[in-house]
């Protein structure tokens, strides 16, 4: 075939780029979650393609309720961090607020931090047991229960809270300040102005906050597995449906996990809906200006911020304690030294090494996956390339427990059996924490001027050369700041780790869960302040390198 100019059309690079990604994509996303869906029509009850799981879900109590609790779960979730989020965003982006950028890193680390490890460490406080429970016990009280229902929401709650927050401090900080001037100036009420010009204006990024909280909280297995006892969630049905030691259903697995992803893709289409008619542009020449605050008004102002800060990363310092605290069976304290740590290294060795080395091929992965589907994305754009722009961003509605289960059920027969091996755990890291690489790669290189590309091909050297040279040199920075973001996440994951691991391939985040059953709370603890020593020195070097100015979201 010939072009205008009549030379012959060759394939380049970027060809075969976008056709790699493709085909990869395909095998490692499209296929395992089309072996779910065409699983969900066979029953070992029904012969033949049939709806009968889709009416067993909807018909017993046993399988609905699941979905109705995680629907109250999600939404009262949405609703408790959207009332702690906001307002700290309003307060931390229009006052002097004391400390302000310690607290905003505090609460990025309380994002950063796997919420099965904050269940674990209110656990230790007010479980049956728990410290805080022991004191209420010595006053003839009765501590709150971290059990159940309100158990889950509260965890996800000061888990997902920076979500909300990271969102509308963004675009607190975007609105152009003569917008609320001049609401002033018509004698509005400050009050009546936040509810009338401010609130509807952030609302894109709000509902982009709760969308996260809400697919984070239908997605997430461990929080509901450690403290739901009895208050079943999907997530945790879809686990004991394959997982079971007494009655492995894959069929029905197959169909709740096309009903959990049913359920983000409609929340997904209802915040496109609502934001598309709710889209605000303004030029921010004016950022609004930071009040000052002095004596008991900033003290008021900032009391309820550091309060909510000190209790969501709690967690954190109460696994790094209780990794000290050696106990006996009958859960006497026997000591304070590092025998919790000697156990894990004699016993548990493999899964620190996994955990790291498996998480480090990913990142080798990603950041490689990365620099090419971002360039594809902003400097090729077109029908393929939104067709891998979708491709890549589909693990974020599909659960890591979904994915799981879309890698057995797809890559458990010939001629590709991954079930069992590493590999299968490195490509499920690599699926669900692309996007965090493509997104920040994606971000900085259209910060990016073209001309700089465009002198070094002019001045013969070739669009290869001068991509690998030059364009990936210059994208580094944006993409090792989303590649360290996949790295934490990498580490952390468990959802779909539980679901694939092997006796050779446990994780720690797999330990910590089997840990915690055996009530082994101090080798648990040990093992969850490596993973938070490890997420915090991550965090702390995507700090350095953007200088306080790191995206999460």
């Amino acid at each position: 075939m010939k072009t205008k100019l009549g030379s012959r059309w060759r394939p380049d690079f970027w060809f075969f780029a976008k056709i790699i990604v493709i085909v990869a994509m395909c095998l490692f996303i499209v296929y395992p979650f089309y072996t779910i869906l065409t699983k969900s029509v066979f029953s070992n009850k029904v012969e033949g393609l049939t709806l009968y799981n889709f009416i067993r879900f909807f018909t017993k109590p046993y399988y609905y309720q699941t979905l109705i609790r995680s629907m109250v779960v999600c939404f009262a979730t949405v609703f408790t961090t959207t009332l702690i989020g906001v307002p700290i965003a309003y307060l931390m982006t229009r006052y002097n607020i004391p400390g302000k950028k310690i607290l905003h890193i505090f609460i990025i680390m309380s994002l950063m931090s796997p919420p099965f490890i904050g269940a674990y460490s209110w656990i230790i406080l007010l479980g049956r047991n728990g410290l805080l429970a022991k004191l209420f016990a010595t006053f003839d009280a009765t501590a709150p229960t971290i059990y159940g229902r309100g158990g889950i929401i509260f965890v996800f709650t000061l888990h997902l809270f920076p979500y909300i927050y990271l969102y509308t401090s963004g675009a607190m900080n975007s609105i152009d300040s003569s917008l609320e001037e001049a609401a002033e100036n018509l004698g509005m009420s400050k009050l009546r102005r936040i509810w009338t010009i401010t609130l509807p204006v952030i609302l894109p990024s709000i509902l982009a906050g709760c969308i996260m909280v809400f697919m984070t909280c239908l997605a997430d297995f461990g929080t509901p597995m450690l403290l739901g006892e009895g208050y079943t969630v999907l997530p945790v049905l879809v686990y004991n449906e394959y997982m079971s030691e007494s009655a492995v259903n894959p069929y029905m697995a197959s169909t709740l996990s096309v009903i959990i992803v049913s359920c983000s893709l409609l929340m997904l289409t209802f915040q496109k809906l609502v934001v598309d008619k709710r889209n605000y542009t303004m030029s921010s020449m004016r950022p609004p200006q930071e009040t000052q605050l002095h004596g008991w008004r900033r003290f008021a102002v900032s009391a309820p911020i550091f309060l909510v800060v000190f209790v969501a990363f709690l967690p954190q310092i109460v696994v790094v304690c209780q990794s000290f605290v050696e106990r006996s069976f009958s859960g006497m304290v026997k000591g304070i030294n590092l025998n919790n740590y000697r156990a894990i290294l004699s016993r548990l060795g493999t899964n620190i090494r996994n955990t790291y080395v498996f998480s480090l091929i990913a990142i080798v992965f990603i950041i490689i996956l990365g620099i090419i589907v971002s360039y594809i994305l902003v400097r090729k754009k077109g029908k393929v390339a939104n067709i891998i722009d979708t491709l890549v961003m589909f693990p974020f509605v599909i659960p890591g427990s979904v994915l799981g289960i879309g890698l057995i059920v797809a890559f458990n027969r010939k001629p590709l059996i991954l079930v069992g091996t590493a590999a299968i755990m490195i490509i499920s890291y690599v699926i669900r924490k692309l996007p965090y690489t493509v997104r920040s790669g994606s971000a900085f290189l259209y910060q990016m001027d073209p001309s700089i590309e465009e002198a070094s091909i002019n001045l013969g050297v070739s669009p290869m050369k001068t991509f690998f040279t030059v364009t990936a040199r210059m994208m580094l920075p944006g993409i090792m700041s989303g590649a360290v973001l996949s790295w934490i996440t990498c580490i952390n994951e468990l959802s779909s780790s539980i679901m694939l691991y092997s006796g050779k391939t446990s994780t720690i985040a797999v330990a910590i869960y089997q840990e915690v059953v055996r009530m082994s709370d101090g080798t648990a603890a040990a093992l969850a302040t490596i993973l938070t020593v490890t997420t915090i020195i991550s965090l702390l070097i995507v700090f350095r390198a953007t200088k306080g100015k790191v995206k999460i979201v």
